[in-house]
């Protein structure tokens, strides 16, 4: 499974890419955001041009850089990151199909084109939007709760909507985050691994605690250990998926929408 993250150190970036890291993410989406997530403890990135340049210089792996949701900003956030080097661009808050629609033809061809499915439209429309020419679909827990109104991050974990949009896309497909195998809360990363396993992922991105998790670590030992749990996830039995299911639905509390 390809594993993301998302840092603009340049020696990190290339330390976790040889350690066994697909790539690494370059975050430009503030417009909104801080208004969107006020009170919900999310990170919000103020990565840069130049930083996108700075890590494309440092590694070979895969980079993506995710703009901020479709605008009249768009096309000049596409040339820009194709400009630094970008190998792909991920577009958040999807809502409709025209947006991305509209994005590829920006894009044109010069690299990949990403979509974030983080909205109740977006997960209404899966298919239609995974019926494009995509690099890759990711469900986006944090935002999608959100938009939704709910209380629990993983409820689309337990209520079908992961496997939903997952049956939608044909092509590349992410969901959660992983960190090291015995870190996690209040999901243990193994749990989530058992379920990307289940629903055959494709990538994730590696969840912000694990820069903590693998601080004063050797990413050399540690990366494969995160590998190494997809493994041992992809090889459970049937009745070992069930019981990590299980234990999943007891971690995950039933969700309580938010008024608005």
């Amino acid at each position: 499974m390809d594993l993301f993250v998302f840092s603009v150190a340049p020696a990190f970036v290339s330390a976790v890419v040889t350690a066994g890291a697909a790539g690494v993410v370059v975050d430009w989406e503030r417009r909104g955001k801080a208004r969107r997530q006020a009170g919900e403890g999310t990170q919000i990135n103020a990565d840069t041009r130049a930083d996108l340049s700075r890590v494309r210089a440092a590694t070979d792996g895969t980079v993506l850089c995710r703009l901020n949701g479709y605008g009249a900003w768009t096309a000049a956030e596409v040339d820009a990151a194709v400009e630094r080097g970008a190998d792909e661009v991920l577009l958040p808050m999807v809502r409709t199909p025209e947006q991305v629609d509209r994005t590829l033809d920006l894009v044109a061809g010069r690299c990949g084109l990403g979509i974030l499915v983080e909205t109740q439209d977006a997960v209404r429309q899966a298919g239609e939007l995974a019926a494009r020419p995509l690099s890759r679909v990711y469900l986006g827990l944090n935002d999608l709760r959100i938009d939704r109104g709910s209380t629990e991050l993983f409820e689309p974990l337990v209520d079908d909507t992961a496997d939903a949009v997952r049956a939608a896309v044909p092509g590349p497909f992410g969901v959660a985050g992983l960190t090291l195998p015995e870190c996690g809360a209040p999901v243990p990363s193994r749990l989530l691994a058992g379920e990307l396993a289940r629903l055959g992922a494709d990538f994730t991105f590696l969840r912000r605690s694990f820069l903590a998790d693998v601080a004063g670590r050797d990413l050399q030992v540690e990366v494969p250990r995160i590998h190494a749990a997809v493994r041992a996830a992809r090889a459970r039995t049937a009745g070992d998926v069930a019981a990590d299911r299980a234990e999943l639905f007891a971690a995950v509390p039933p969700a309580v929408l938010v008024p608005a």
